[in-house]
C-alpha cells in the first residue's frame, strides 16, 4: 500500500483517539422484560456519568458493568453504517446487544449497574473527548463505587465487577489510583483486556498497512490526544490488582495478539485468577458476544466469589 494510504489511516486513528467518535444507545433492558431506572453520577473527577440500575428484589449482590471503546452501556450497532464500515474489514460487522447480558445477570439474581464511560453514549464528554486507554476513563470506575457506597440499597452489597476491554483496562488503573475504594469488590470478570500499541498495529495490518510504522503513529497518537503509547500499558498496571480475576479472549483474534492479554494476566499477582480462551474465530466480537452465548463459567466465577 502507498504511504498516502498509510497517511490516512494513521490520520484517522489519532482523530478517533483525540475526539471519540460515540454511538448511540440502541437497546434498553425494558425490551428484556427489565425494570429499570436511569441514574447519574459523577465520574471522581466530577464527569456526569448516565447509566441504569436495574434491581433484583430479594439480591444482597451487585455486579458493575463496564463497556468497551466506542461501544456504550447498550452495544454497538456495527451492522449498520458508519460502524460497518469502520469494523467491517476485521470481520466484526455484527450488532452487539449487551442488554442481553444484563437480562442474564438479572435472571441469576444479581443487581445490575451499567453505564457509559465518559465520551461515550450519553455520559459528559471528559478531557476533551480524548481516549486515554483507561486512565482518565479509571475515573468513572471509581465513580460507579462510589455511587453504589452512596445508595441506601446498595451500600452493604458485596460488588463483582464486569468490565470489557477498555472497561478492564480502566479498572485495572483505577486499582492503581485508589486501591481502598475497591475494599467492598470480591471479583473481576475481564473480557478481552489489550494493550493500545496491539491493538492498533493491528488495526494498520487489517487496512492493508505494511512495514514498521510505530514510531510515527505514536507520534500521531501524541500530538491527537498528549498520550503516548507507551504509557496505555494495562500489562503495568496489572501489577496493582489484588482481587480474583477471570480473563477470556478470542485466540486468534486479528486485533491483537495473545501474548498480550498473556502477559496482562500473568502480571496480576493473585493466585486466584483463570484465563479462558475462546476457540475457532478470529472475529474480536466473539469475545464481547461470549457471555450471552455461554454464561456459566462466568456465573460461576461470579457464585464462587459474591
Amino acid at each position: 500500500m502507498s504511504d498516502d494510504h498509510a497517511d490516512h489511516v494513521m490520520g484517522a486513528i489519532a482523530a478517533g483517539l483525540g475526539r471519540l467518535p460515540r454511538s448511540p444507545i440502541m437497546h434498553y433492558p425494558s425490551e428484556r422484560g427489565l425494570a429499570f431506572e436511569d441514574v447519574t453520577f459523577p465520574s471522581a473527577d466530577g464527569v456526569p456519568l448516565e447509566g441504569w440500575y436495574i434491581p433484583a428484589p430479594g439480591s444482597g449482590k451487585l455486579i458493575i458493568v463496564n463497556h468497551p471503546m466506542y461501544f456504550t452501556r447498550s452495544g454497538l450497532p456495527t451492522h449498520l453504517e458508519p460502524w460497518k464500515s469502520i469494523w467491517g474489514p476485521s470481520g466484526n460487522d455484527i450488532e452487539v446487544d449487551f442488554t442481553h447480558d444484563l437480562a442474564i445477570l438479572h435472571a441469576a439474581g444479581y443487581n445490575v449497574l451499567t453505564y457509559d464511560l465518559r465520551s461515550h453514549g450519553l455520559s459528559g464528554t471528559g478531557n476533551g473527548g480524548i481516549a486515554s486507554s483507561g486512565i482518565f476513563e479509571a475515573r468513572d470506575v471509581l465513580g460507579s463505587l462510589t455511587y453504589a457506597a452512596s445508595r441506601p440499597d446498595t451500600r452493604e452489597m458485596p460488588i463483582g465487577l464486569f468490565s470489557r476491554c477498555l472497561g478492564f483496562n480502566a479498572t485495572l488503573y483505577a486499582m492503581t489510583l485508589d486501591p481502598a475504594a475497591f475494599a467492598n469488590v470480591r471479583c473481576l470478570g475481564g473480557p478481552q483486556p489489550v494493550t493500545e500499541e496491539i491493538i492498533l498495529s493491528r488495526v494498520l495490518a487489517v487496512a492493508g498497512v505494511e512495514g514498521d510504522r510505530r514510531d510515527e503513529l505514536d507520534r500521531r497518537v501524541r500530538l491527537a490526544t498528549g498520550i503516548a503509547l507507551a504509557a496505555r500499558d494495562p500489562r503495568v498496571w496489572a501489577t496493582g490488582c489484588r482481587i480474583p480475576t477471570y480473563v477470556y479472549q478470542v485466540r486468534d483474534d486479528v486485533l491483537t495478539v495473545p501474548a498480550d492479554v498473556q502477559t496482562i494476566f500473568d502480571n496480576i499477582p493473585v493466585a486466584d485468577k483463570q484465563l479462558s480462551w475462546i476457540e475457532d474465530s478470529t472475529r474480536r466480537w466473539d469475545g464481547y458476544l461470549e457471555f450471552q452465548r455461554r454464561p456459566q463459567p462466568l456465573l460461576d466465577w461470579f457464585a464462587g466469589h459474591l
